[in-house]
């Protein structure tokens, strides 16, 4: 008899990690998580050497909803014997290759994990939620009460670059898998990277210190009217909060959508210090009159791509002007993002998810997506929930938010308020009538 346990995680990012993590320690939570993968791995296409993640150590799996649990980024350093060498290090911002490896140390330590899993179906029997998964081995069958989902988003291409990728899939390289390709980008003779954030400045910046040894062009190439650095600052900082969520949640959907475009800068853009280090980079290398080979553009659109034997020849339209112009170039990088979608394995319970009116996940706000309240999403609700969703320091929040829904109390604390400000106006702050307007009395001399 298949054994229904309470809760399933599909996916093995490091939200679905870090819900696997607080769970373990549960009596009263009996948890599974699959994934199609071997093995833990957290964007091995962008493991730059010297490149940081965008928030605080504190933002690991865990520490934000139990700072008390075995599974911490300073647990970790503590076991590697690292701990001294980051406190002397005065950083709160861990290595991107060194809080992978703290997931995959993370993921070794839990039993709940069940890897090469490649989920074909989801079901639901009127008692509970039916799984399919294919092993090496054949078919598996898991049943849970609850389900969340964690698949992660997938690399994403604008219309003109899909067309040449299609065309040329060795030159034309997503983020996603720029390490494997670099030397091949480099070998080239000119590089292009089209994108706006974090990614599109780091390969700028790893690709531009080998320019001149290397020998090729580099460009790069972005449609935002400047490099936006990301916005850091403690009041803005404080949008990543449960009251903001509540605010935001509560919006129409049209002005969410709209308020979603207007904020990417808050967790899409370039941190200030990779800003200032590629300008001290470019600098450095034009010191002394050398002309370095490369052309910064913003505010400038791909509209079209073709081939033409050994180049690539991009149409590019500049926003301000509305000027067109072609650029050749050789390869192309494309820091375009990734974007979520609806998993093909839900087809079979369709009819019990709730969808806006864009046909995606009507997220609700404790991020279940089903009237029973048991299918659960996390980092899929970017467009009801806004700029927490993909943030790794409120993950854990969200995690213990599940967790309290599955187990009906709430394991881990959940604060419900943690900012200065207020968003939106508090209730009773509306200003007074103003008093009826009173004639002076005529005074009689």
């Amino acid at each position: 008899m298949t054994v229904t346990h309470d809760l399933l995680g599909i996916g093995i990012g490091p939200f679905n990690l870090g819900l696997a993590a607080l769970a373990d320690p549960l009596p009263d939570v009996d948890a599974i998580f699959l994934d199609q993968a071997d093995e833990f791995r957290w964007h091995p296409g962008m493991m730059i050497e010297g490149a940081t993640i965008q928030v605080p150590f504190l933002a690991d799996l865990v520490t934000m909803a139990d700072p008390t649990s075995p599974y911490s980024f300073l647990a970790f350093l503590k076991d590697q014997g690292r701990l001294y060498p980051f406190y002397i290090r005065e950083s709160f911002f861990p290595l991107r290759a060194e809080y992978d490896a703290y997931c995959r140390w993370v993921a070794a330590r839990l039993d709940t994990l069940r890897w090469g899993r490649r989920v074909t179906a989801v079901e639901h029997d009127g008692d509970a939620w039916v799984v399919t998964a294919l092993t090496a081995d054949g078919a598996e069958i898991h049943r849970a009460r609850h389900l969340v989902l964690g698949t992660g988003t997938a690399p994403r291409l604008p219309a003109p670059l899909a067309e040449l990728a299609a065309a040329a899939p060795d030159r034309v390289v997503h983020t996603a898998d720029y390490l494997p390709h670099r030397a091949g980008l480099a070998a080239s003779g000119a590089v292009t990277v089209v994108g706006s954030g974090q990614s599109a400045a780091e390969v700028y910046r790893d690709l531009l210190e080998t320019i001149h040894e290397g020998g090729y062009r580099l460009d790069w190439v972005t449609r935002s009217p400047r490099f936006f650095p990301m916005e850091y600052t403690k009041l803005t900082l404080e949008m990543t909060s449960p009251e903001y969520t509540d605010h935001y949640h509560a919006l129409p959907e049209e002005l969410r959508d709209r308020l979603g475009r207007e904020q990417r800068s808050l967790y899409k853009g370039i941190s200030a210090e990779l800003v200032d280090d590629i300008h001290d980079t470019l600098y450095r290398k034009s010191a002394l009159g050398r002309e370095v080979p490369t052309t910064l553009m913003t505010d400038v659109e791909v509209i079209s791509g073709r081939v033409e034997g050994d180049d690539i020849v991009l149409t590019l339209r500049h926003g301000q002007t509305g000027r067109t112009a072609e650029h050749r170039t050789r390869t192309v990088v494309a820091a375009t993002g990734y974007g979520s979608g609806i998993p093909g394995f839900l087809d079979p319970v369709r009819e019990r998810i709730n969808l806006d009116a864009a046909g995606r996940f009507a997220v609700t706000r404790d991020y279940t997506v089903d009237d029973s309240r048991t299918l659960h999403v996390v980092n899929g609700e970017e467009h009801t929930h806004g700029v927490t969703a993909p943030d790794l320091g409120f993950g854990a929040w969200r995690n213990a938010t599940i967790l309290a829904n599955v187990t009906g109390r709430e394991p881990y604390a959940i604060e419900r308020s943690i900012a200065f400000q207020t968003f939106g106006l508090p209730e009773g702050s509306g200003l007074p009538a103003p008093a009826p307007a009173v004639r002076e009395r005529e005074v009689v001399r």
